[in-house]
């Protein structure tokens, strides 16, 4: 197995188990470069920063909201099933 902190794709691919298993150890990404350029990072899972989403409501989202709050939802579906 190699100890270099840059891996290839071909070694990746020859020691797959390993590598993945030292990388998951680490508190260091290793990058795995595919003819020299960078492709991907294995890292371990704990090193990963949780992905805030920044939400916005749509206005129109917002305005069908509103009115379903007003609104008995058992009539509501019972229009749109055409039962009346």
């Amino acid at each position: 197995m190699t100890t270099a902190t840059v891996l290839t794709i071909k070694q990746l691919h020859d020691d797959t188990g390993p590598l993945i298993r030292r990388a998951g150890a680490s508190l260091r990404p290793v990058p795995v470069t595919d003819r020299g350029k960078e492709v991907a990072i294995i890292t371990n899972r704990s090193q990963l920063r949780p992905v805030a989403r920044k939400r916005t409501i749509l206005p129109e989202y917002a305005a069908i909201m509103a009115e379903a709050s007003n609104t008995d939802i058992q009539a509501a579906l019972d229009e749109d099933r055409g039962k009346h």
